[in-house]
Formats: C-alpha cells, sequence, structure tokens
C-alpha cells in the first residue's frame, strides 16, 4: 500500500493563545513602537516575513496599544535578527524594548480566604525583577512573570514561604514539548553527565533536568520543529547499549495537580477522623451523659475539691485537638499577623483559644476552690475545629469538581497509538504500537475505527466519520477524507483512517485550549473587587463585632439589665456573654466570600470549553455578559463560509488566459487571504501546467498588501494590482463602462469582484463567492430578538455586504461596507461613544485591531492566530451559534457568581447578629459556639456546590439542533 505525498500545509487553528507555560519558560519579547498608519499598512507583511524565521513563537499587531509584541526563542533566532528583518521588510524599528521574560508556575499551599492570595500576591510584587504575579484562590496555583536576569525560582518560592505559606513550583499538567525518560541500572555521576552533555549538543534540545532522589529521571525540553521526544529517546538508549549498564525508558509521571488534590483531600479527611475521635467523647461527656443519669454520674465524681473526671477528661480529651490537629490555624493566624493582615485562621484560633483557656482557667480554679462551680466550654473548642475540618474536606471535594471539565478534556488523548514507517515512496514497511508522548511531527498513524486520534493531523488515506463533539460540543460526526484536518482526542467512529501528524506537543488544539482554559482560571473578575475590598476590614469588624457582644451581654448582666432566668443553668454572667462572643467569632465566614468567584468562573471556563466556546477568564465573562446593545460581524470567514469560490473570470484586454492566469497566480500565491486561495485554486485548474515565473524568468518583487483592498507588486518588469476598484482608483487607474457592468451585475448577486490591472491598465476580473454559513441567520433573528443589534462592517464592496445583510436578516442601515482595519475600529469606537456596548466576531488579521477596540472580542476558532490571541473569547468550531452561547453562559455565570455573594454576604449578615443573640430575649434561640462553627463550615460548602450548578448548563433551546 502507498501513500499519497501532501504538499499542502495545514494552518494551526489555536497556536499562539495564551499559555500557562511551564517551571521557567525562557521566552523573549521585543516590544516595538508603531504609529497607527504604520501597523495598518505593513502589519500583515510583517505577520508573513517574521513567521519565516526559525524560533519566532508568536506575532502580535496592536494599533490600538501602538505596538507590534514578538515572542521568540533566543537559542534559536536573536533580537537583532528579527529587527533587521522587519527593517528589511520596510518597517521602522529604530525604538524598540528588549525583555527576557520568564514563566513559572507555584502550586501554594494553606489559602483560606482571597485576603490570603491577595497577601501573596503582594509579597510575590515585592521581589526584585517581578514583572507580573496572579494568584488563584480557588485553584490554589500561581502564575510569576519574572525578569530571569534579576531574579530565580528559588528568590520567588522563599517569597512566598516567607508570607506563611507553602509553596512547590509546577510545569503544566499535560507537560508539552517535554520528554521524560528514567535510567535503571548502575549510572555513575559520569555517566549521567555525560549524557547530559550529550543531549545538550542536540538541535533543538532546550533544556536537560535530572532527578536523582527516588530514581533517576531525565526532563528533556525540546523543540518539536527541530527534534522529537522519540529521537531522543532512541539517542538515550543508544548510549545505554554502548555502555551496556542501565537501560532507558520512557517515564509518565502522575499528574501533579490530580495528586496534590487527592493528598489535600486525604489530609482533610484525616484531620476530622482523628478530630471526632478526640471531640465526639468530648460533647458526650458534656453535652450527652449528664442528661441520662446514672450512666453520667461518675462524671461528677470530685477528685480534688472542686474539680471532677470530668473536667479532667475533657481536659485531656481536648488539649490534642486544640494544638495538635488545630495546629494549623496557629500557624496560618502567626503568620497573618506577621505581615499585619487578618484571615479566616485568625477567628479561628481567637475563638477556640478563648474557649479553651478559659475552660482551663474554670479547671484551675476548681481545683483551688471549695465553692467554685464555674462550666468548662472544651466541647465548643474541639467540635468547633471539628467541624471546620469537616467544611474543609468537603469544601476539597467540591473545588475537585469545579475542575472536571478540564481534567476531561486533558484525559481525551488516547495512551497509545499505531505508527506506520513509510518509506520514500509511500510503501508501508511496518507498524508499531507507541506511547503517545513520542509521537513526532510527520508521523503516519493509523487510527483503528472506534479510536481516538492521539495528536492533530491531516489524513492522507481513507475515509470514515468522526464524532467531534468532546472538542467542538458538535454531536453530528464529521465526514473526513483525503487532506481534511482532524483534531487530536477526537472518536473515528468508523473507517480505517492514516493521518499525517501536523501538530504535536503543545501546539495540539487540545493542548492549546487547555493551556487557555488554566490561563483563564488564574483570572480574577472585576466582580471580585467587591469580595478584595470586604476582605480587608472584615475580619478586623468581626473581633470588634464579637468584643462588642461580649460587653453587650456582659456589662448589663452585671448590672442586672436583664433577668437571671435568661441565664442557662452552671453559667454565670461572663460566660454566657463570652459564648455570644466566641460565636461572633467564629459564625462569620470570609472564605465563602473569596470562593464566590473562582470557583463560577472555573466552572464556566471549563464547561464552555467542553461546548466549544473558550473563555479567556473572569474579565471576558464579566464584559461578554454586558453585551445587551450591539454584536458587529466582518463578514468573510464569519458571516460567510470563508472558503470562496471563483464563479466566473472575463478579460478586458488582449492578454492571453494563460499569461492572465500565471500573472495572477504569481501575485497571489504570496497572500494568505481566502479570496487570494481561492483565485490561485481557479488559476492552477485552468492551467494545470502553471508556472511560477513569468515567461520572461521574472520573479515577484516588491510584494505589498494594502488592507482591506487587495495587493500589489512587480512581476518582471510588470506592474501588477489585484484588488478592489477602492484600490485601482487610489493608483488612478481608469475603469471603463464595461468594468462597471461587470461589476454591477455580479455584486446584486452577492459576488465579490476582484480586478487584476497590469501596468495600469485593467486586464481582466473575476467574480468570487462565498455561502453564507447556514446558521447565519437564525443566529441574527436569535440576537435581534433579544434587543441586540447586529452589524456588519467588512472590506467588501456595498453591493455584495448588502445583498449577504438582506439574506441573513442584517437591516441596511447597519451595513457598512468597504471599510479598512483602522475604519472597523473607528466604527466600533463611534458606537461605543453612543453609548452601546460592542461585541466584535471576526476571524483575520485584519480584524484583530477591532476584537481589541471592542468591549469583547470574539474570535472564530478557524480564523488566524493573530484574530485568536486578540480575543476575549474563541469560537472554536467555528459556529456563529456560540456567540449567542458566550454571551448566555456569561449572563449565566454573573448571575451565579451574584448569587453567591448574596447567599455569603446573606449570610454573614444573618449569622452574626443570630450568633450575637438578638433573637435569644424574644424566642430564646442561641447559637452555641460549636453550631456556628458548623454554620461557618457550612457557607464555604454551600457556595462551592452553588458554582458547580453550572455544570447542569444548556445551551439556548430556541437555536440547539
Amino acid at each position: 500500500m502507498k501513500l499519497p505525498l501532501l504538499k499542502h500545509s495545514i494552518d494551526v487553528d489555536l497556536n499562539g493563545s495564551t499559555s500557562i507555560g511551564g517551571v521557567d519558560q525562557r521566552d523573549a519579547t521585543i516590544i516595538f513602537k508603531i504609529d497607527r498608519d504604520e501597523s495598518a499598512s505593513y502589519s500583515a507583511s510583517i505577520e508573513s516575513v517574521l513567521q519565516k524565521l526559525n524560533g519566532v513563537k508568536s506575532i502580535i499587531m496592536s494599533s490600538i496599544q501602538g505596538q507590534a509584541v514578538v515572542k521568540y526563542i533566543p537559542e534559536l533566532v536573536s533580537a537583532k535578527t528579527i529587527k533587521d528583518t522587519i527593517k528589511a521588510a520596510g518597517f521602522n524599528a529604530t525604538e524598540y524594548l528588549e525583555q527576557d521574560i520568564a514563566i513559572c508556575r507555584l502550586k501554594i499551599k494553606g489559602m483560606t480566604c482571597t485576603s490570603c492570595s491577595e497577601s501573596i500576591e503582594s509579597s510575590l510584587l515585592m521581589v526584585e525583577g517581578v514583572k507580573k504575579a496572579v494568584v488563584g484562590l480557588a485553584i490554589e496555583e500561581a502564575k510569576i512573570n519574572y525578569d530571569p536576569n534579576v531574579t530565580n525560582t528559588t528568590s520567588i518560592v522563599n517569597a512566598v514561604v516567607d508570607a506563611g505559606f507553602g509553596a512547590e513550583l509546577i510545569g503544566s499538567d499535560n507537560d508539552a514539548n517535554k520528554v521524560h525518560i528514567k535510567l535503571e541500572g548502575i549510572i555513575s555521576p559520569q555517566d549521567m553527565n555525560s549524557i547530559v552533555q550529550s543531549l545538550e549538543l542536540l538541535n533543538g534540545v532546550n533544556n536537560v533536568e535530572i532527578d536523582m532522589k527516588d530514581e533517576a529521571i531525565v526532563t528533556v525540553s525540546y523543540d518539536p520543529d527541530l527534534i522529537g521526544p522519540r529521537s531522543i529517546l532512541s539517542f538515550i538508549q543508544d548510549s545505554c547499549q554502548e555502555s551496556n549498564r542501565y537501560q532507558a525508558n520512557l517515564y509518565i509521571p502522575e499528574k501533579q495537580r490530580d495528586t496534590e488534590r487527592n493528598q489535600e483531600i486525604k489530609t482533610y479527611r484525616n484531620q476530622f477522623l482523628w478530630s471526632c475521635f478526640f471531640s465526639i467523647p468530648v460533647f458526650a461527656f458534656s453535652m450527652v451523659l449528664p442528661m441520662i443519669p446514672p450512666y453520667g454520674n461518675w462524671l461528677s465524681y470530685k477528685i480534688h475539691k472542686m474539680l471532677t473526671i470530668g473536667m479532667v477528661s475533657r481536659l485531656v480529651l481536648c488539649t490534642p485537638v486544640q494544638f495538635i490537629i488545630g495546629r494549623r490555624f496557629y500557624v496560618g493566624s502567626y503568620h497573618a499577623l506577621r505581615r499585619r493582615s487578618a484571615n479566616m485562621d485568625v477567628l479561628v484560633a481567637l475563638g477556640t483559644n478563648a474557649a479553651y483557656f478559659y475552660s482551663v482557667y474554670t479547671v484551675i480554679k476548681a481545683s483551688l476552690s471549695d465553692k467554685f462551680e464555674g462550666q468548662d466550654f472544651f466541647e465548643t473548642s474541639t467540635m468547633l475545629i471539628s467541624f471546620i475540618l469537616l467544611g474543609k474536606y468537603l469544601e476539597s471535594m467540591a473545588k475537585g469538581k469545579t475542575s472536571d471539565a478540564l481534567a476531561k478534556l486533558t484525559d481525551l488523548a488516547p495512551d497509545t497509538a499505531c505508527l506506520l514507517t513509510v518509506d520514500n515512496e509511500g510503501t508501508i514497511l511496518s507498524e508499531t504500537e507507541i506511547n503517545t508522548r513520542l509521537i513526532e511531527r510527520n508521523d503516519i498513524l493509523k487510527i483503528f475505527p472506534g479510536s481516538k486520534f492521539p495528536v492533530d493531523g491531516v489524513v492522507v488515506n481513507g475515509h470514515g466519520y468522526v464524532n467531534e463533539s468532546m472538542i467542538t460540543g458538535e454531536a453530528t460526526p464529521v465526514a473526513k477524507n483525503l487532506g481534511d484536518r482532524v483534531i487530536g482526542g477526537t472518536v473515528n467512529e468508523n473507517g480505517c483512517l492514516l493521518i499525517k501528524a501536523t501538530h504535536v506537543g503543545s501546539e495540539t488544539t487540545l493542548s492549546q485550549i487547555v493551556q487557555i482554559v488554566e490561563a483563564a482560571q488564574l483570572t480574577r473578575a472585576p466582580v471580585q473587587k467587591l469580595a478584595d475590598q470586604i476582605s480587608k476590614f472584615f475580619v478586623p469588624a468581626v473581633v470588634v463585632a464579637a468584643i462588642v457582644t461580649w460587653l453587650g451581654w456582659f456589662i448589663p448582666g452585671v448590672a442586672g439589665m436583664y433577668p437571671k432566668s435568661w441565664i442557662p443553668k452552671a453559667m454565670d454572667v461572663f460566660e454566657l456573654a463570652l459564648q455570644f462572643g466566641i460565636s461572633v467569632l467564629v459564625v462569620a465566614c470570609p472564605c465563602a466570600l473569596g470562593l464566590a468567584t473562582p470557583t463560577a468562573v472555573m466552572v464556566a471556563t471549563g464547561k464552555g470549553a467542553s461546548q466549544g466556546v473558550l473563555i479567556k477568564g473572569g474579565n471576558a465573562l464579566e464584559k461578554a455578559h454586558k453585551v445587551v446593545n450591539t454584536v458587529v460581524f466582518d463578514k468573510t470567514g464569519t458571516l460567510t463560509i470563508g472558503k470562496p469560490k471563483v464563479v466566473s473570470a472575463i478579460l478586458f484586454s488582449r492578454i492571453s488566459v494563460e499569461e492572465f492566469y500565471n500573472t495572477t497566480i504569481a501575485v497571489e500565491a504570496n497572500s494568505e487571504h481566502p479570496i487570494a486561495k481561492a483565485l490561485v485554486e481557479h488559476a492552477k485548474k485552468r492551467i494545470p501546467n502553471h508556472k511560477t515565473q513569468t515567461n520572461n524568468g521574472s520573479t515577484v518583487k516588491d510584494f505589498e498588501v494594502h488592507p482591506g483592498a487587495g495587493v500589489g507588486c512587480k512581476v518582471g518588469p510588470k506592474t501588477v494590482l489585484v484588488g478592489s476598484k477602492r484600490l485601482m482608483r487610489s493608483f488612478n487607474i481608469p475603469i471603463n463602462l464595461e468594468v462597471e457592468n461587470y461589476f454591477t451585475d455580479n455584486e446584486n448577486l452577492a459576488r465579490t469582484c476582484v480586478l487584476v490591472a497590469i501596468d495600469g491598465q485593467i486586464a481582466g476580473a473575476v467574480a468570487v463567492t462565498d455561502p453564507v454559513k447556514p446558521e447565519a441567520s437564525r443566529v441574527v433573528s436569535y440576537l435581534q430578538s433579544m434587543n441586540i443589534k447586529t452589524v456588519m462592517v467588512t472590506g467588501d464592496n456595498r453591493s455584495t455586504a448588502t445583498a449577504i445583510a438582506t439574506e441573513i436578516g442584517i437591516e441596511i442601515e447597519n451595513v457598512f461596507a468597504e471599510t479598512d482595519p483602522l475604519g472597523k475600529v473607528d466604527r466600533i469606537k463611534e458606537f461605543q461613544a453612543n453609548g452601546m456596548i460592542v461585541a466584535m466576531v471576526g476571524d483575520g488579521i485584519n480584524d484583530s485591531p477591532a476584537l481589541v477596540a471592542a468591549n469583547i472580542g470574539m474570535a472564530i476558532g478557524a480564523g488566524t492566530d493573530v484574530a485568536i490571541e486578540a480575543a476575549d473569547v474563541v469560537l472554536v468550531k467555528s459556529s456563529l451559534e456560540d456567540v449567542i452561547t458566550a454571551i448566555d453562559l456569561s449572563k449565566k455565570t454573573i448571575n451565579r457568581i451574584h448569587v453567591n455573594y448574596v447567599w455569603a454576604l446573606g449570610y454573614n449578615v444573618l449569622g452574626v447578629p443570630v450568633a450575637a443573640g438578638v433573637l435569644f430575649p424574644f424566642i430564646g434561640v442561641r447559637l452555641p459556639p460549636w453550631l456556628a462553627g458548623a454554620c461557618m463550615a457550612a457557607s464555604s460548602v454551600s457556595v462551592v456546590c452553588s458554582s458547580l450548578l453550572l455544570q447542569t448548563y444548556k445551551k439556548p433551546f430556541a437555536y440547539s439542533r
């Protein structure tokens, strides 16, 4: 069996999107200062030129911010080379700022509320060299951008530890572009050094790390463009055979996030069970047995003076709970107070210490007095700690559920794949089952019916139907034939397919989706500012309220201002007032307030990803829910399918058909625009034996892009322009009546006409049609039913734009045609100046400035990397229906956050007065401290469970299929 050789390339759908990164990711960044006009004129050409440089990872042109940001790998390309390349393209790069930026992620331990995350951020930002620090309370992680020339990860970790929290460096869960290799046998230091030195010399190896703690593990970071994991493993195995002393095998580390989450759940569970082991007897000795004589009579037996067996038993049982099991509250309080802040640990420590040490006082007093009859509160301390630990245990399990959608995404890729060995003629030589982590770019893989695709690729043989619902949310299987693209993690439902791996490691769609969702879960929504502001004075206010409560009951009691019948038996005024004060301390819960936003954002972003909608964090969610005025659509590739087809062509001069098409191919082959690709494809079909050069052997020179209008260049001695009438008029090229009539006839049919001018004369024209997406009219109608204004802004001519708008239901007065990229920005700003909140939906490089300028930018998933980078929301399956999904999901998420806030704040507003005894004089209701602690624990769990209700989200029925 022979395989056809594919000669076309496949575009990366999500390459360049927001990435969490791994430990010490050494990507450098150059920021070029540009002005508004230059960015519009040169952005496309700069993009095209820089993408050809090996080592350039991404290019973001922003006319709004007045800068171009180029991320690159210093080991592969230098800043000077990039600068010189841009200069050669005719761009002014005299002013630039070079930054060497490294990114690390930390697992944070010991956070309880939003004040903790703020304290960690403050501590990190005080470290010299740290540029940015973001701490996620719900996922208990931090992402830090820093200058590796000034500081290092050790200093960053120490800053977190000094702030009183645990910190550990972590990498990305999918460990993209890294291979872990386990060495077994007798390994000397000389062998290890030899292996490391040899690996570092390999082209494409970026970093080599060794872990000799338990086993000899070598971790190699590599560039998939230059080398692959299988080649690295083979290289080490060859070295092993030479030494004949040790063996090398692929090592798959446990998923760190899952391991740590399970360990945290196990720790809280064990602490709770040990606490119950001591607390239940204390509770029984205090509250149960004394009420059922004669079983509790022995507790009243006096050991010395008024000291009883019950008191001593409760003291012995309570002490381990207070100081061993409850040690975490002392540690947390110490560090919080040391950094001049307060958190939940402070409240718990104050409440339990008040109860415990007052109880110790009663024990001492009873052992010294013959008449003392005070009551101890040991059960308050133990039960309080037990209930809080129970709450933490339940909260940890619930928080684990919030990342279920993300965990399911990371588990989509299969563990193994069938690798084919193919010779140069396409003949299959062998089949081998390998681990998917060893797949390299351009590998040929065999996918059996019912199997998952391990990586992104393109079909080279066979045909079948693929279920892509796990990635795109689209339940209908998609037919796949020769040359079609497949996504890693999707399922081949029938037919045996052979694919060529095109994107591996961090480049796969699945990996990019996971990275975007992880980044989103670290962002802080603006609505969370309320919790941040409240947290600054929450604990001090609660402490003051507790003191006021204690004084409010103690002073009137001493003064006889309320009946003695209110005081329970075996209590005095001081003890009653103390219990009220402790209840106020422990009933207030800052944790619920801090978890209200991040848990909802975690669930929503994960759920959105499973539905094919990538929302880049809480900020994007909040902006999307406010889109109640206007949605602006680009036309080509957004409202239309984006794959134009040539339906007619005509010559207006005596030029030959062959020369006309050869010239068109020569010019448009340099452009990435969909219409350009359609022209080239059509021309090649008309002249199969086309030439890449003109008849006299001249090549293309001085290629220039005119955004929104067309392109121009020199083909040999001839000056050629390909584009719209606007482009021709800007170069003063005459347009006669015959050309005008051809334009008018085709525009009335919603076709786009492209003119080809050679040496100042119109040589011919081509009519192109781009079919409207089938869901476009439904989406426009649904948006209008939501009282959202729909607008089309396009660079195409007015007649074509009007015809498309009429077909899908956009009002003619809301159509803005022949608009260049900066014109789109101006139009959006005009809407915003009139009080509108604007969402922009686009797919191309030319849309990226508008995506940035809009209140919320939505990029079509099949669009360009630059558009995806600039957008707030990425619609993975390129369906317009997901515009509504994004808006609807964001509205429901923000509403859920508001419900969480009402729940958390309402709980505290109602709980504190009840704990303070407001109802006690009227209906005799009193909240004992241990019950107040149970209420506090329940509040955090209830907020997390409230956020988990977003897991049940369904797309709006009105447009679902």
